[in-house]
């Protein structure tokens, strides 16, 4: 009886770390589309402000290049240059020139800038421009990382417990298949029983671990860099580049997906391009931590 209580204790806690890992999930999703409109809602009118007051600035200078050029004195024209050279760098800093066509701050954009920035990956195309969205960003950039970070980390917690739960339903499959049914096997049974429940007793080693995501993390940026590279017109190995610089979190911005005002199969390319970079980061990020275990063992710090 009391291994039965053990063996209903063990299922009961990873039934509860598993529904807190889901919730987490749940709650980082929201907070991505509570994000997602609120940065839409302060930033959007702003954008479409800023596009239009180029465009203005834009007018003025080359009409004044086209029709006055020979009355205008070289010191006034090199004024209105400057002027508008400073505008167009500070639109460019914006990412409003990148494409025109397509909005940075609408919902779908917005959403796509909270995941780069509680991912810290921070691609940096599109950034606050108002003094209130700035300030926000602050708030929430500081509550949506340390969250993303908790569940980078149960992600972890949770494959090596997939992967002890696997190793323990191997090992006992195989002891079912030789089983004789003798008296004292089935007291042997009895008594190594607990330790067998008991998950803690099955984790793989680290190195395992470290194949095991780095065989993960190349097959999914493979795949994704096949997606991009169709997609976006990339080469393959900038593709490859890519995706190591994502999925690490490094985030130059020379490369940025999802930025033309259109795709074929719109849709399920974002959808590709958002579990490429969630399952990738996931990966490279559990690496890592796995990756400084090693590194900590081998200096025998």
């Amino acid at each position: 009886m009391a291994r039965n209580n053990g063996g209903w204790c063990n299922v009961i806690h990873l039934r509860e770390d598993n529904a807190r890992f889901v919730l987490l999930m749940l709650f980082i999703f929201i907070y991505l589309l509570i994000g997602a409109a609120i940065f839409s809602a302060i930033e959007h009118e702003t954008e479409k402000e800023d596009k239009i007051a180029y465009e203005q600035k834009k007018e003025i200078f080359l009409e004044h290049v086209n029709s006055s050029m020979n009355n205008t004195s070289f010191e006034v024209f090199q004024a209105l240059f400057e002027d508008f050279l400073s505008l167009h760098e500070e639109t460019a800093a914006k990412g409003l020139l990148r494409n025109k066509k397509r909005d940075r701050w609408d919902f779908s954009g917005s959403f796509y800038f909270v995941c780069t920035v509680v991912s810290t990956i921070g691609f940096g195309m599109s950034s606050p421009s108002t003094d209130t969205g700035k300030c926000f960003l602050i708030c929430y950039g500081l509550i949506g990382s340390g969250a993303t970070i908790l569940y980078f980390n149960i992600f972890l917690e949770r494959l090596i417990t997939f992967l002890a739960f696997v190793m323990r339903s191997w090992h006992m499959r195989q002891l079912r298949k030789k089983q004789v049914g003798s008296v004292g096997s089935k007291a042997d049974r009895r008594g190594s029983q607990g330790s067998e429940d008991n998950l803690d007793n099955w984790k793989p080693s680290v190195y395992y671990v470290m194949v095991i995501l780095t065989l993960a993390a190349i097959v999914i940026a493979c795949c994704a860099s096949a997606m991009y590279s169709a997609v976006e017109n990339w080469r393959y190995l900038d593709a490859i580049y890519f995706c190591f610089v994502a999925f690490s979190t490094i985030g130059f911005g020379d490369f940025v997906p999802s930025q033309e005002p259109e795709y074929y199969m719109q849709t399920l390319y974002r959808i590709g391009n958002f579990l490429s970079l969630l399952l990738g980061v996931l990966c490279i990020y559990s690496m890592f931590n796995v990756l400084s275990i090693i590194i900590k063992q081998f200096l025998n710090w």
